[in-house]
């Protein structure tokens, strides 16, 4: 049994740990509200480019030649997966979920017999796939430093991507990252970014423009901004989700600490009043004695 003192120690320790818990929450709340808003405000962007694409893709004349980055190589045998989660933990299964996924189809895409690389943006889904998948992961993409994240931070990332497409490292890619519903609730998403997917039936009532100048040359300068565009949306989607997530976590936390001194504290209390007895009885059967 332990002694009166360990009991006391292990009481302080849960305090001190609930009190970090609750500061940690506080300042996820703080930052989720303007995570959220950044995230809601990308959202109608990253869509309307996407369909602004597929209005231009549809007018193509038959026969026109469209960049790779919209009809792909014709070869899929080599897949980048882009891989986006948090520089820090403690924010449950937020970074687990998204690795999650991107293990999963790559392990499915090798079944298939196709080769999978890595880009990894953020270190704890690097630290998890490297586990399994170290040869293959490519690059780590660290935005620890950044406090509030920019298209540029983005675009440096899209850049890097249509490079390694360009040098022909893979025929494929797919972004991973988490997209926010509520503060319990995020969603592990992948959207192939090349080649481009289009939404389905935009063209097909959206072609009521004509463009200048030809629709070839507005894609090809549309395109690779378009990456650039769904990464920062995947970074700002993430970024509100971690919030979320970590809020979440830090309030079970909390209060499972609250539960855990509330038993601590009835163990003390229990112990304590057992030693008394014992003490008055070994008094009592003294005096008896004498």
């Amino acid at each position: 049994m332990a002694s009166l003192k360990d009991l006391r120690n292990r009481i302080a320790s849960v305090k001190a740990t609930q009190k970090i818990t609750k500061a940690m929450q506080m300042v996820a709340a703080a930052k989720l509200r303007r995570a959220q808003t950044a995230a809601e405000a990308a959202r109608p962007y990253a869509e309307r480019m996407e369909k602004v694409i597929a209005s231009i893709a549809g007018g193509l004349g038959a026969g026109a030649p469209a960049p790779t980055l919209l009809r792909g190589t014709g070869y899929n045998g080599v897949c980048l997966l882009v891989v986006c989660t948090a520089e820090r933990g403690l924010c449950g299964a937020f970074n687990s979920s998204i690795a999650r996924l991107a293990r999963d189809r790559a392990t499915a895409l090798m079944a298939e017999g196709k080769a999978v690389k890595f880009l990894c943006v953020g270190k704890k889904g690097y630290d998890i796939l490297k586990r399994q998948f170290s040869s293959q992961i490519i690059e780590l993409v660290e935005l620890r430093g950044i406090r509030n994240l920019s298209f540029e931070n983005a675009d440096v990332i899209g850049r890097k991507i249509i490079d390694l497409f360009e040098a022909g490292e893979f025929s494929v890619a797919t972004l991973f990252f988490s997209r926010f519903r509520s503060v319990i609730s995020q969603i592990p998403t992948a959207q192939q970014i090349i080649p481009a997917e289009l939404p389905e039936g935009a063209a097909a009532h959206e072609i009521v423009y004509d463009f200048e100048p030809e629709p070839a040359e507005l894609l090809a300068t549309l395109l690779p901004r378009n990456i650039s565009v769904q990464v920062f949306r995947a970074l700002l989607e993430n970024a509100a989700s971690e919030q979320g997530a970590r809020m979440s976590a830090m309030d079970n936390a909390t209060r499972n600490a609250g539960d855990m001194i509330k038993k601590q504290t009835l163990t003390y209390n229990r112990t304590r009043q057992a030693m008394i007895t014992k003490e008055l009885i070994e008094i009592i059967s003294g005096a008896e004695a004498l």
